[in-house]
């Protein structure tokens, strides 16, 4: 699927109203693709409304990213039954959109998933177009692609929110292919100043943040699996901080979970040695199979994945230690 692919969506439903959704908690990656692909929405259409709404907030760099970039986020619940064409970005299930999940799977509009992550198949089912990209470094780079498909230049500001988002998503280009590379000049060429942008990336780890690290590593249970190290733990908030700080400490692999009643939200990271060795997908691999066990739904990247479930942490543990042995033990022998 293709830019031109949705031109054609566009002219057939001709919408008054897109509602543009991001996951909970939006990253740059997220919120800058959807700027960008609000302001491309535009061009195709000027008379066309264009909300961004991300359920429960955006994160704290986000938020600061939105001072330097007219990025306007809904704070309220949105008018689902207004809406013509629901776009969802950087999106990979649907139950990151939390509350909203099921307005959307009953709205009568068009429904659209741009996304990088490898696609859910309960996602697909839902969804009237699919446009999903693994090859890309993020969500941005697709958004980019578009623009350069429909032949529309970028403006100062959206060449800036896409390299933003194309950076943190890379993690400032250590992820980085050369595709990713040629795309950055690009955006450089039409103005963006790579070092400031990357500064805005910088943000101080705050005190909460800190303590929910450390609080997780004291936690941690550390289990090997032939040479490799894989992490669980379990903490209230900052799952994904803490997963990846276990990660640069020494693991190759860590599960870190979030538990509120009986609601159950995990992140997983893993270096990239784990993968390009192993070839386990954390987010096809594990993310996935431990979401539909935990009854909700989980993916991500090879090396990054979030899941959104029910039930208790040491059930998701105990699955995924056996997901995780079958899956290595299949792996190392389909190399051989």
């Amino acid at each position: 699927m293709s830019a031109k692919d949705l031109r054609s969506v566009f002219e057939r439903v001709n919408p008054k109203y897109v509602l543009l959704l991001c996951h909970q908690n939006a990253d740059p990656d997220a919120i800058c693709s959807a700027f960008a692909f609000s302001r491309l929405i535009k061009r195709l259409n000027q008379n066309t409304k264009v909300d961004i709404a991300c359920p429960e907030g955006i994160s704290k760099l986000s938020k600061v990213l939105s001072k330097y970039l007219p990025i306007e986020i809904m704070t309220e619940e949105p008018l689902f039954e207004d809406a013509d064409i629901i776009i969802m970005l950087d999106t990979n299930t649907i139950q990151q959109l939390g509350k909203w999940s099921e307005k959307v799977k009953g709205s009568s509009a068009y429904l659209i998933l741009i996304d990088h992550h490898a696609s859910h198949p309960e996602t697909e089912k839902i969804v009237s177009l699919c446009i999903s990209d693994e090859k890309s470094s993020s969500t941005c780079e697709i958004v980019y692609g578009f623009y350069g498909e429909l032949g529309i230049k970028f403006s100062k500001e959206e060449a800036e929110a896409l390299f933003l988002g194309i950076a943190f998503d890379t993690k400032h280009f250590i992820l980085a292919n050369s595709t990713t590379f040629k795309i950055i000049a690009d955006l450089v060429n039409v103005g963006v100043n790579a070092q400031e942008s990357l500064s805005r990336l910088s943000l101080p780890i705050d005190l909460s943040e800190r303590i929910a690290r450390l609080k997780a590593s004291r936690r941690m249970k550390l289990l090997r699996i032939n040479n490799w190290l894989i992490a669980f733990s379990h903490v209230r908030s900052f799952q994904a901080s803490a997963a990846r700080a276990i990660v640069e400490m020494g693991a190759h692999l860590a599960v870190v979970g979030g538990q509120k009643d009986d609601q159950l939200q995990i992140s997983i990271r893993s270096d990239q040695e784990f993968y390009a060795q192993t070839g386990f997908h954390v987010g096809k691999d594990l993310a996935k199979p431990l979401g539909e066990f935990l009854h909700g739904m989980g993916g991500g990247h090879s090396t990054a994945a979030g899941i959104n479930g029910t039930g208790d942490f040491e059930s998701a543990v105990k699955r995924a230690i056996k997901i995780l042995r079958t899956g290595l033990v299949k792996n190392q022998n389909s190399k051989k």
